[in-house]
């Protein structure tokens, strides 16, 4: 080798360690807490437009851009019960830019019935908890029953004439009857359905004679004496039916599965960049018109911290997991 070029190889990894400095200060920049978000931001909504989840996925994207000052962005992916949503959040880079949904579905009930091709725990960064709706027994008005107890008693006297729909393998709406039926020590057949509304159709058509649904989703028929509501799941009664007594009331505790939702993002967030998102998202959920809006639609906001939430995912996988246990459900 020259001289010349004995000279310049140093000059070379000089100007190769600056500019690699200066690159890896750039990106810490990018991703400081001070400075995200600087483009817009995507939020993964896990189901097809339109319905609740969609509806809500809205609502909290118009109100976290604010507070943020970038825009968000809804993007709708259904499929496979929410594995496909989940699977593409968990996949993409931690950055702060990709978001989803999470709730009951994507990691609650299904991590503790199906294999998935992602973990609900290890493969996301929990943000916070947006809210939760619960869920109500309900019954055909036709049935001799008007409370629980009733329900249960004839339930035992007549193990042939009841049945109960579903949304489908693995839902809430199964699990949580699996479990009144282990609590109870009762029984009735399952009746698994593509969707909450063909469960609805028959119900009240007589077919089936009992329902678990969102409260929220039951209004509607209780407001019309179409079905009868019997109990609530959760800690305390709903603000928006107040005279639906909870299960625990009525002497069933564990009865706390509800329709869930929250923010969840890819592993390995920077957690200035999580924590930042955490305290705009609970801003939000204190906003007075904002708790009005989901109070009407028989939510409850629930905030958590990062830490909360992922203890909360944690918990209802390990509900639903003991309930399929001992029920002996597994779903391909």
């Amino acid at each position: 080798m020259s001289k010349t070029s004995n000279r310049q190889a140093p000059i070379f990894l000089s100007y190769f360690i600056a500019a690699s400095l200066g690159l890896l200060t750039g990106l810490t920049h990018a991703q400081s807490p001070s400075n995200y978000p600087s483009k817009p931001i995507k939020l993964i909504a896990p189901v097809a437009a339109g319905g609740g989840l969609d509806n809500l996925a809205r609502k909290v994207a118009d109100r976290l851009s604010k507070n943020l000052g970038q825009t968000i962005i809804v993007e709708n992916m259904g499929g496979g019960g929410g594995a496909i949503a989940s699977q593409v959040t968990a996949k993409s880079a931690p950055d702060g830019y990709t978001l989803m949904i999470a709730y009951v579905g994507t990691h609650g009930t299904n991590p503790a019935v199906r294999k998935l091709p992602y973990d609900a725990i290890k493969d996301f960064t929990p943000i916070g908890m947006i809210g939760a709706t619960p869920n109500v027994l309900i019954i055909n008005p036709d049935l001799p029953i008007k409370n629980l107890k009733e329900f249960i008693d004839y339930a035992k006297k007549n193990p042939a004439k009841l049945s109960y729909g579903s949304a489908g393998p693995g839902t809430l709406t199964h699990l949580g009857m699996e479990q009144l039926k282990l609590a109870a020590s009762i029984f009735m057949v399952h009746v698994p359905y593509r969707g909450i509304g063909p469960a609805y159709t028959d119900l009240l058509a007589g077919q089936t004679q009992a329902m678990l649904p969102t409260l929220y989703a039951a209004i509607p028929y209780l407001k019309s004496n179409r079905v009868r509501a019997l109990a609530v799941t959760g800690q305390k009664r709903s603000s928006a039916e107040p005279n639906i007594p909870t299960f625990k009331e009525l002497g069933f505790n564990g009865f706390d599965g509800q329709q869930w939702y929250g923010v969840v993002g890819p592993a390995h967030m920077p957690e200035p960049i999580a924590t930042k998102l955490n305290i705009e998202l609970n801003k939000v959920l204190a906003s007075p018109e904002f708790n009005q809006e989901m109070t009407s639609e028989a939510m409850t906001l629930m905030p958590m911290s990062p830490t909360q939430f992922a203890n909360y995912i944690k918990e209802d996988i390990a509900r639903w997991a003991k309930v399929a246990k001992e029920r002996h459900i597994e779903i391909e």
